[in-house]
């Protein structure tokens, strides 16, 4: 991960964006630099840089972070400057509960219809799951891994919900970065297989039972990490210390 402001090479290079969408792009961009981690939290945004890499006025990024601080990744403050926000383990934890009920629910839908198109989805999923991992593509796995789940998801056909959780991912999505390790995929893979298994065999409550296991085991993961690194959470030195404040439900 990058520590400091500049030089931005991360980002795209100058004259790569379209008249017409210009500040979409630029927040796109900069969401991604910071979703990935290479804006790690804390880092200072140096907007005259990020003007010379992207080619383009001060107006859009300065749009781009407004909008960006509206999603809670960045911090703007006044004679300050901007930086990219902390990570709240608060927040993570409130969204992932949130993806535990949700996904538990969506697990006894999709179960009950035995879709066979969701079925093969979840199947090459594995597959590309274990390839990642065979390469150690930490950045390719996690996309696949947000796949899984949202496979499981789409099975609801809820909209409106899975818009709002997707607002929200953001924030998620870094923390979950933050812990990828060699150890955690191989983890996430046998977590994943558990939920599958449940799914194959027709039996809720174990699809269930996994998939609220497999969000468990990620959170004390990334307590843990907190621990270690508490100058990357907003709250981590309040949390660090007890797990316990963190009852996952």
């Amino acid at each position: 991960m990058k520590t400091e402001a500049g030089p931005y090479d991360f980002l795209p290079a100058a004259g790569t964006f379209s008249r017409g969408s210009v500040t979409i792009d630029v927040t796109n961009s900069l969401r991604h630099a910071i979703v990935t981690l290479a804006l790690p939290p804390g880092a200072v945004v140096d907007k005259a840089a990020i003007c010379t890499q992207l080619g383009v006025s001060r107006f859009p990024v300065s749009e781009a972070l407004a909008r960006l601080a509206d999603e809670g990744l960045v911090d703007i403050a006044p004679q300050r400057g901007t930086t990219v926000s902390l990570v709240r383990i608060a927040d993570v934890r409130e969204y992932m509960l949130i993806r535990k009920g949700l996904e538990s629910e969506a697990l006894r839908v999709l179960i009950g219809k035995h879709d066979a198109e969701v079925i093969a989805a979840l199947h090459a999923n594995m597959a590309d799951q274990r390839e990642a991992a065979s390469r150690d593509d930490a950045e390719i796995f996690h996309q696949i891994d947000v796949g899984f789940h949202d496979t499981i998801f789409r099975t609801m056909r809820l909209s409106k919900v899975k818009s709002i959780i997707d607002r929200a991912r953001a924030n998620l999505d870094r923390a979950r970065r933050l812990i990828i390790t060699p150890r955690r995929l191989a983890l996430t893979i046998a977590e994943h297989q558990a939920i599958f298994d449940g799914i194959l065999a027709g039996d809720a409550p174990q699809a269930i039972a996994a998939i609220r296991a497999h969000i468990d085991a990620v959170m004390v993961e990334l307590f843990a990490f907190a621990r270690e690194h508490p100058e990357l959470f907003d709250d981590g030195a309040e949390f660090a210390s007890d797990t316990d404040d963190f009852p996952f439900g």
